[in-house]
């Protein structure tokens, strides 16, 4: 099932705008208060994947956040076109990556999965198999029933943040701060950043986030990273977890700066139909305070028709069934 406004969007502005949404509920500004209700009534809410969510799990709450890729209408004189490619490079609906946020009712703890695109799976009801990332062209309610029928995770709410509103969220609160041990490299993007901490702009932040083909230099050599996807993923929640931390020091310190941010984030959102994302920013306020376990998932390369794919490996049961509700937290990956 198609959108007919397609929205360009990646899983990290996704907890950007998120973080975002709590800090602002936090802050009590009366001016930023009135702003951000009005705001959150033009929040676009997808009836589709609405219809696909599970009813409600008792002691938890998941919520699927999801990143797309499309590239159409990308200006080719936008300064990051080399990390975002355009509609020829990429066509049609994509997710970027796809993460569930899970919450615990009881103790407000906060868990992050990440799940890789190109893992191979049942798709809706299992009718046919694919990528993962092909559930979501499908439609957002054949990507939900995916993820409840293939992990046995359910999912009571759905979020998706668009492309340009990422960037437009770093740069609204000056930036974030990412810090690496060695010198990091993307040759394909152009980007480059020496070893330490550096603050990086919406574009230095969209294309660190997204690099697929990320090299750090030790002790002179060149070395890229062999993980693809999975390496890809662990700098996401990194970013995510230094991103909120960030957007939390500077808008408290300066208020005002959160009215801009918040604008940004509620025009990029798409959300189900019952979603109340103030409840949910109350709910993502530790998550900004850096206090969120994160989880990947254990996976082996495979080949499926000659291409490659990932599969899901039986290391990753105690993750699952943490997630779905019926198991206790493992210790977090990262």
């Amino acid at each position: 099932m198609t959108r007919a406004k397609t929205k360009k969007i990646s899983d990290l502005r996704l907890l950007t705008a998120l973080g975002l949404f709590l800090i602002v509920s936090g802050l009590g500004a009366t001016q930023i208060v009135s702003a951000t209700n009005s705001q959150l009534a033009g929040v676009e809410r997808d009836a589709s994947a609405t219809s696909a969510l599970s009813a409600s799990s008792a002691g938890f709450e998941n919520y699927l956040l999801v990143g797309s890729d499309s590239r159409e209408g990308v200006d080719p004189n936008d300064p990051d076109f080399a990390t975002m490619g355009s509609g020829d490079d990429v066509s049609g609906r994509r997710s970027d990556t796809l993460m569930v946020f899970h919450y615990d009712i009881a103790t407000g703890a906060g868990a992050l999965l990440s799940f890789p695109r190109d893992l191979w799976v049942k798709l809706g009801n299992g009718e046919n198999s694919g990528r993962i990332n092909t559930a979501y062209q499908q439609g957002t309610d054949v990507l939900i029933r995916t993820m409840q029928n293939e992990f046995n995770i359910p999912i009571h709410h759905y979020l998706e943040i668009n492309f340009q509103g990422f960037k437009g969220l770093v740069d609204a609160i000056g930036g974030v701060r990412i810090c690496t041990q060695y010198p990091s490299r993307d040759k394909h993007t152009g980007f480059y950043m020496p070893a330490g901490c550096h603050n990086l702009n919406g574009v230095r932040s969209l294309a660190f986030a997204r690099s697929r083909f990320f090299e750090t230099n030790v002790d002179g050599n060149w070395n890229i990273d062999g993980s693809s996807d999975i390496g890809r993923g662990r700098r996401q929640r990194q970013f995510i977890a230094s991103m909120l931390n960030t957007a939390l020091t500077r808008i408290t310190s300066n208020p005002l700066t959160a009215a801009d941010a918040f604008a940004g984030a509620t025009q990029a959102l798409i959300t189900d139909a019952n979603l109340d994302l103030t409840e949910f920013a109350k709910k993502m306020r530790p998550a900004a305070k850096g206090d969120i376990s994160r989880y990947s998932l254990a996976v082996y390369s495979d080949s499926v028709n000659g291409d490659s794919v990932l599969r899901l490996d039986k290391d990753s049961a105690a993750v699952l069934a943490f997630f779905g509700g019926i198991g206790p937290a493992p210790a977090p990956a990262d």
